[in-house]
C-alpha cells in the first residue's frame, strides 16, 4: 500500500488535503501522474495543511449560499451549444468545462469544473443530466439541454 496526499477531489477516494493509503499501482500509475496525488512524506505536513486552506478559500462560505445555489441550479435548464453533425451526434462529447462555462454564462454563479459528474458521457444533443457538488454534503442536480451550435 502507498500513502499519498490527494491534491484534487477524486470521486470515492476523498476530497484535497486528506491523507489516503492505496494500492501502489494506482497510485505510481494513475494518481501521481494525472496530477490529482503526491507521494507523502514527513516533511509533507505542511503541504497538507497548504491544500487544505486553499480548498477551504474555494469553496462556499456558508449554509445559506450553497443552499441559494443549489436552488438556482436545479431550477434552470442549463443550454449547451456544441459542435454536431446533422444527426443530431456530437463532434466529441459534452466536457464538465462546458457546463461550467455554461452555468457562469447564464449568470447563474460559479461552479468549479472538477466537481461537475455524468452519469453517462453525453455524447448527442437532447436533454440530460448531470450533478455537482457543491460542498461535502451538498449535491444539486443540473438539467441540461445540449443543442447544436451554428
Amino acid at each position: 500500500m502507498a500513502k499519498v496526499i490527494l491534491t484534487h477531489e477524486v470521486s470515492g477516494l476523498g476530497s484535497a488535503g486528506d491523507v489516503i493509503e492505496v494500492k501502489n499501482g494506482f497510485a505510481r500509475n494513475y494518481l501521481v501522474p494525472q496530477g490529482y496525488a503526491v507521494h507523502w512524506t514527513k516533511g509533507g505536513e505542511k503541504q497538507v495543511e497548504q491544500i487544505r486552506s486553499a480548498r477551504e478559500a474555494r469553496e462556499l462560505k456558508t449554509a445559506e449560499e450553497v443552499a441559494a445555489l443549489k436552488q438556482q441550479l436545479e431550477n434552470a435548464l442549463i443550454k449547451v451549444a456544441v459542435k454536431a453533425g446533422a444527426d443530431g451526434r456530437l463532434f466529441g462529447s459534452v466536457r464538465a468545462a462546458d457546463i461550467a462555462d455554461a452555468v457562469k454564462a447564464q449568470g447563474i454563479g460559479e461552479i468549479d469544473k472538477r466537481k461537475v459528474e455524468f452519469s453517462a458521457p453525453v455524447k448527442s444533443v437532447g436533454n440530460h443530466e448531470a450533478t455537482v457538488r457543491l460542498n461535502a454534503d451538498v449535491v444539486a442536480t443540473l438539467k441540461l439541454q445540449v443543442i447544436a451550435a451554428r
